[in-house]
């Protein structure tokens, strides 16, 4: 099996604010991989080698207010990925309140390599939508990356880092923007998980260049939160896919189908708590190394919409 892991957070850790940080690293016990992972492109290399994944997206953005996350990160995870470009996929972004020129930094990003861009709500302190209430910054963001079919990750959910505000990761202002800017491919992260999961559902039902990605999400959760329509698929045109991470782990069955939820399970990122990582469980408690279900016959976590870009 072929595995795109498409929701990784490989950062640079030393900017971070210290009470940041200090949440990052609670209860954690693999500090000391972490640390050289971040640093380091072929320790993550060899990570992913002995977790079974072919390639990853590096998610990364700018945040210096809340999170401490500088304009740096385009040059960072750019010249990270640059280390294994057919393996390393660059998620940059550009921050829409403080970018003096938003459009310009969208193409500087992606001329330093950087083949989509991460928009954090809770962390910039922005609604998906404020470009309506004068926000033209945000306006400009999606225009140069609609024209240069730059992908845009939009965080939806909640957050629990010091002065993140939930409340702008609510997924529905992303309606506005799928309106406003059709030709803009739109990947909605972690499915509005723990509170707005119909909402991101219903955008991905709705809109053809919408997704979502289920990173964070427990595997065993993913059919409750996103179960399937009765009847199957009503939308437009055979946008089905297989959630790599949906497999009912006891019974070793295939994954189950959602119907147009078009989405790569993120073997990465944050639980749906916050607390710590966790990895997708592949293999059964106690059979190390032996697979817990069949193996697909085809890629089954890399995103669709972004087979142009990736």
């Amino acid at each position: 099996m072929s595995v795109t892991d498409a929701h990784i957070h490989v950062q640079p850790w030393w900017e971070l604010k210290p009470a940041v940080l200090d949440v990052v690293r609670r209860g954690r016990t693999d500090l000391d991989e972490i640390e050289k992972i971040n640093r380091s492109p072929a320790h993550l290399l060899k990570r992913l080698d002995a977790d079974g994944i072919e390639r990853a997206v590096l998610v990364n953005y700018p945040s210096p207010d809340l999170m401490g996350f500088t304009t740096r990160v385009n040059e960072y995870v750019a010249e990270y990925c640059a280390a294994a470009p057919d393996r390393l996929i660059a998620m940059g972004g550009v921050h829409p309140r403080l970018a003096e020129d938003a459009a310009e930094e969208v193409r500087r990003a992606a001329d330093l390599g950087v083949r989509a861009l991460k928009l954090h709500p809770p962390h910039m302190n922005v609604e998906p939508n404020a470009y309506l209430h004068g926000l033209d910054g945000l306006r400009a963001l999606y225009e140069e990356a609609q024209r240069l079919r730059l992908p845009v990750m939009i965080h939806t959910g909640t957050s629990i880092f010091p002065g993140a505000r939930s409340r702008t990761g609510e997924p529905m202002a992303v309606d506005d923007v799928a309106v406003d800017f059709p030709d803009l491919t739109i990947i909605l992260a972690h499915g509005g998980r723990p509170l707005w999961m119909e909402q991101a559902f219903f955008l991905v039902r709705r809109f053809p260049r919408v997704y979502m990605d289920v990173s964070s999400i427990p595997p065993r959760s993913i059919l409750r939160y996103f179960p399937p329509a009765p009847g199957g698929d009503r939308g437009q045109g055979p946008l089905r896919q297989r959630l790599a991470g949906a497999r009912r782990q006891e019974h070793g069955r295939e994954p189950a189908r959602l119907p147009r939820a078009r989405a790569a399970a993120g073997c990465g990122g944050p639980d749906p708590g916050g607390q710590r990582a966790r990895p997708l469980p592949l293999t059964r408690p106690g059979r190390e190394g032996r697979p817990s279900c069949r193996r697909h016959r085809r890629r089954p976590t890399r995103l669709r919409c972004l087979r142009n870009q990736w």
